[in-house]
């Protein structure tokens, strides 16, 4: 079929046939397509009153940064800390873990550059590689690897910098450094120089990416004295401390109990096996990320348990879909679009994972739930790291039925997930290919 006069004549008796096209042709040129397909009684189902609550710290801001899945990891760490030093709110340095962030995914990339030297140039994993080395998302355990390694400091023993709250230019720079370093790799090793010779020079390489970062976001220090004032107004100091100490002392958690979850319901993953992605990691020589797919009633009775428990979830979802982001709301029905649109889209939750239509893309918090009589969930409670302006006061509502459609990933401590689903781990761990959409990363701003 082609497309001729004959059928553009059709199709435009069809549109004026129906009279009510017109007035949302004007809506739309006047407002758009979102705002003019808002529901408002959307509103009227998000009350932002919760049955069951979490402790949590003031609302933090990630601004120009993709950071969000480490504003997500240390703003449900803090909870733990805010306790233990008896403070009513506390920030960790979200700065700290970006300057080793980007370091460690630089070797990560080198490395993988130098596992590939028999690749083609053109081959789809030497593409995959190059596209994005150095990006700011993540998921929950990458975090957990460079925790591990690195521990944590409080926001003010190494602060925000322009380039940690605005990095296109410093990812720009450091792409641009990465992407000529493995050009010189494959090429060098076309000349016959051998793997051994190529790591020696990867040694110099990262030097280079370590300089542009301290001088873009600051030394990062080896010990530090915290000085502060609890709740009772008391000052408190803490002396020459290192950041893993700090870490392991106010934070405490056993990392290896932290368990991830995942709901990705389509046909090439069982429900009840692990999985890990190829070529997807922080820290070289961490655990490899490794969850457990579920499905979203396990998923979500865990998430329940940890927050009647009071300990935060690491969230990740993709928060653009059905979303108004200005009033914090995530509901499957915010939009008529069937009706300004003329249909609505019918696509399931696995169709939008093949067929590209959905993923990963955020990291938050869940910090409470409104459950019913039943205990069965309504809407949840979700701290966002937008600044106070989105939502209510920083404060996302997100029906229950969003979550089942939108949400892909929680970390929960293992004691909240029945066994039957935990020994996966103790099974053979399936590996993905580096651009499945299960490899997403949280990096929405």
């Amino acid at each position: 079929m082609t497309i001729d006069q004959n059928l553009l004549e059709q199709y435009q008796a069809r549109f004026e046939s129906h009279k009510e096209n017109q007035v949302i042709e004007g809506a739309i040129a006047k407002v758009g397509i979102k705002d003019a397909s808002l529901d408002n009684n959307v509103f009227r189902r998000h009350s932002f009153v919760f049955s069951d609550e979490t402790k949590r710290g003031a609302i933090t801001n990630q601004k120009a940064s993709g950071r969000c899945w480490m504003f997500a990891a240390l703003n449900t760490a803090r909870v733990d800390t805010m306790a233990k030093l008896n403070l009513e709110t506390f920030e960790f340095s979200q700065n700290y873990t970006l300057f080793w962030d980007k370091l460690e995914k630089s070797n990560y990339f080198l490395d993988s550059i130098l596992e590939t030297l028999e690749e083609a140039i053109d081959s789809r994993i030497i593409a995959h590689l190059l596209a994005a080395p150095v990006q700011d998302g993540g998921q929950w355990d990458m975090f957990a690897g460079m925790l591990e390694k690195y521990g944590a400091v409080p926001k003010a023993v190494m602060p925000e910098t322009y380039h940690s709250s605005n990095t296109r230019e410093l990812n720009t720079a450091l792409t641009t450094k990465l992407r000529e370093f493995a050009s010189r790799l494959r090429e060098t090793y076309q000349t016959g120089a051998t793997v051994e010779d190529l790591r020696a020079q990867k040694e110099d390489m990262l030097y280079v990416i370590y300089n542009i970062l301290v001088k873009a976001l600051g030394e990062v220090p080896t010990t530090f004295t915290y000085e502060y004032r609890d709740k009772d107004d008391q000052f408190q100091r803490i002396e020459n401390i290192t950041p893993q100490e700090f870490f392991k002392e106010y934070v405490g958690w056993n990392l290896t109990d932290r368990v991830s979850l995942i709901n990705a319901p389509t046909e090439d993953k069982p429900y009840g096996r692990a999985y890990t992605v190829q070529y997807l990691g922080t820290v070289k020589e961490a655990e490899p990320i490794r969850y457990i797919n579920v499905p979203m009633d396990v998923l979500k009775k865990a998430a329940v348990a940890s927050i009647k428990n009071g300990e935060p979830v690491w969230y990740g979802c993709d928060v653009g879909q059905m979303s108004v982001r200005e009033s914090g709301i995530m509901d499957e029905q915010s939009y008529n679009y069937g009706l300004t649109l003329g249909e609505a889209s019918s696509l399931t939750k696995a169709q939008r994972l093949d067929y590209g239509e959905s993923l990963l893309t955020h990291a938050m918090v869940l910090v409470g739930v409104d459950l019913d009589k039943d205990g069965h969930p309504i809407n949840w409670k979700v701290e966002n790291s937008w600044g106070e302006k989105a939502g209510k006061k920083g404060i996302f509502s997100m029906s229950d039925k969003w979550m089942d459609e939108f949400a892909y990933q929680i970390s929960v401590d293992k004691k909240y997930i029945d066994q039957e689903w935990l020994k996966a781990l103790d099974e053979p761990v399936i590996q993905l290919a580096p651009w499945d959409p299960m490899g997403a990363l949280a990096m929405m701003q």
